[in-house]
């Protein structure tokens, strides 16, 4: 019944507009986990007493709805599940065994915030619940979270080489008051730290982003990167024979290729790591610093 419902109900979720289609892998209008995963959960949570009642699908212009008979079961409330919490109460404990077992679901409570990561990761609005007629409704939007004029703006970055996942965070910024931090992108995007970490390094050096404060965890992207500069500091260009050489810095090579003495040498290094070009490694009289990846 499942296989057939998806297969079904895929024929008639049309494709995004071109526009938006700059973010997204899939070109449906609605991630498939997200819409699957909520038919799933209509299967195996819906209140069967319930006669005469059964489980709907209402696709309109800018929206699916999935309508699922029955309430919520304690301790789950719309608001905890606004919150993302992994909460979980079986109705149907049998049925959730079984669909468990054949690989429609997985861990238990997990369904829900799932949803929200991958209506997140493809820039479209968070899903939304309510209580209806007896009835719970799971709503998800087709319309992106970005605004046209965050689009157009967008549009200044194309041919420059910036992964989707770049182009993401950069839209995400312009609409968070042109401020993002690491956490942020990689639960926008679904990446580990390292990969957030190059990503954003490559920003920096691109001149398309950079650092709030001197060490500070916030970044804010340059709403003018057409005006930005994008060249090596000089002190790297002296630097640069020596990092081919042996493969790294230290504080010494610093001071005897600029001339300058240790505590100088230590904000020219910290500069080049904040501004994305190298990598602290090593602590104390083993710091050294390598060309950032």
């Amino acid at each position: 019944m499942l296989e057939e419902a998806h297969r079904t109900i895929q024929q008639y979720i049309p494709e995004r507009q071109p526009l938006v289609d700059l973010f997204f892998e899939e070109r449906l209008a609605y991630p498939t986990f997200a819409w699957q995963e909520g038919i799933v959960n209509a299967v195996a949570h819906r209140d069967y007493r319930l006669q005469g009642i059964g489980i709907e699908v209402h696709l309109f212009d800018d929206r699916m709805e999935i309508w699922s008979p029955g309430e919520l079961v304690e301790p789950v409330t719309l608001e905890r599940l606004r919150n993302r919490e992994r909460v979980h109460a079986s109705r149907n404990p049998r049925i959730v065994r079984v669909l468990t077992a054949f690989g429609y679901m997985r861990e238990l409570g997990e369904g829900i915030p799932r949803i929200f990561e991958v209506m997140e990761q493809e820039g479209l609005r968070p899903p939304e619940f309510r209580l209806e007629g007896g009835r719970f409704v799971v709503t998800l939007r087709s319309t992106p979270v970005y605004r046209p004029e965050t689009m157009r703006w967008l549009q200044r970055f194309e041919g420059q080489g910036l992964t989707r996942n770049q182009l993401r965070l950069l839209a995400y910024a312009y609409e968070h008051g042109g401020r993002f931090t690491s956490r942020a992108y990689q639960k926008l995007v679904g990446v580990d730290i390292y990969t957030a970490s190059r990503d954003i390094k490559d920003l920096i050096r691109r001149g398309i982003a950079r650092l709030t404060r001197p060490k500070g965890r916030v970044y804010e992207i340059i709403l003018e990167p057409e005006k930005a500069v994008f060249e090596k500091p000089p002190e790297l260009v002296v630097l640069e024979p020596i990092l081919r050489e042996k493969g790294f810095v230290k504080n010494e090579d610093i001071r005897l290729a600029l001339g300058v003495n240790g505590m100088r040498a230590r904000r020219i290094a910290q500069r080049l790591v904040t501004l994305g070009w190298l990598e602290p490694r090593g602590e104390k009289r083993g710091r050294h610093y390598v060309r950032a990846r």
